[in-house]
C-alpha cells in the first residue's frame, strides 16, 4: 500500500518516508504524544539524555568519536544537551540562591549582579566557552585529522560531562553555602573537570600515547586559559569594569 507522506509529499511504501525520513504514522498531538515524546526524547534509556550521560561516564572518549565518526541515532545533539543541562543547573542555582562569589566593597563590579546574571544565562555562557575550548584543542590536536567543527563536538560532550557532575553534586554546593564557603565548590568541581578532561581526551586520541595525550590535553587546557583571560579583559575594558 502506497502512502503520502505528511511532510513532503513523497509517495512511498512502507514505515518511514524515504525521501525525508518522516515515519508513516503520524499521531495526533495529545497528552499521550507528549508523554511519549519525553520518554523517547529524554527519558528512555536506550536512547536521548540517559543513554548521552551513561556513555559520557563509562565510554566517553570512544562514545564520542564514534558519534563523530556517525554513530549517532542514539545521542541527544550535544548542543541541545548542553543546553538542557545548563539551564537545568543555572534554575537550581537561581532558586536556591547560591552566590560563591565573595562581596568587595573594593569591586567595581556589582558582584550580586554578576551573579544574578549568570545565572540567568548559564547554559549560554558554557556554550560560549565551548569554541574557546575548541581554540586550544585545534592548536594542540590538528595532526590527529579532526576538523575544528569535529574537535567542537567533542568539547561539546565534555561541557556536558561536567555540567552533569555540577547537577550531581548540587546537594554539597547547596550545604556549603548555607555554611558560607560555596567558593570551595567551584575548586572541587574545578579539579573533577581537569580529570574528566584528560579521561576523555586520552580515550578519544586513542592513536597517540596516552602520555603525549596526557601532556597535549594540560597544553590545551592552558592555552584556554589565556584566550578566555584575554577575551575577559577584553570585555571588561569594553564595559568600563577593568579594576584600575
Amino acid at each position: 500500500m502506497e502512502i503520502t507522506c505528511k511532510n513532503c509529499n513523497q509517495t512511498f511504501k512502507g514505515h518511514y518516508c524515504n525521501n525525508c525520513g518522516q515515519p508513516a504514522d503520524t499521531h495526533k498531538i495529545n497528552a499521550h504524544f507528549l508523554w511519549h515524546d519525553i520518554q523517547h526524547g529524554l527519558l528512555h534509556f536506550d536512547n536521548g539524555i540517559p543513554y548521552s550521560v551513561k556513555q559520557l561516564f563509562t565510554r566517553p572518549g570512544h562514545s564520542i568519536r564514534e558519534f563523530i565518526e556517525g554513530k549517532r541515532i542514539r545521542h541527544f545533539k550535544p548542543l541541545s544537551l548542553v543546553a538542557v543541562l545548563g539551564a537545568l543547573y543555572g534554575f537550581l542555582y537561581h532558586y536556591f540562591h547560591i552566590d560563591i562569589f565573595e562581596t568587595s566593597t573594593d569591586s567595581e563590579i556589582d558582584i550580586s549582579d554578576y551573579n544574578e546574571w549568570m545565572t540567568n544565562h548559564f547554559a549560554w555562557v558554557t556554550i560560549a566557552t565551548i569554541p574557546i575550548y575548541t581554540i586550544g584543542s585545534y592548536i594542540v590536536f590538528k595532526k590527529q585529522g579532526y576538523n575544528f567543527f569535529e574537535l567542537f563536538v567533542l568539547n561539546t560532550f565534555k561541557a556536558s560531562q561536567r555540567l552533569f557532575v555540577q547537577i550531581l553534586a548540587f546537594p554539597i554546593l547547596l550545604y556549603l553555602n548555607s555554611k558560607h564557603h560555596a567558593e570551595k565548590f567551584s575548586s572541587i568541581t574545578y579539579l573533577l573537570g581537569i580529570i574528566l578532561i584528560l579521561w576523555t581526551n586520552i580515550q578519544f586520541f586513542n592513536r597517540m600515547p596516552r602520555t603525549k595525550a596526557f601532556f597535549l590535553t594540560i597544553l590545551s587546557h592552558l592555552i584556554f586559559l589565556v584566550v578566555f583571560t584575554i577575551i575577559l579583559v577584553i570585555i571588561l575594558a569594553l564595559l568600563g569594569k577593568l579594576p584600575k
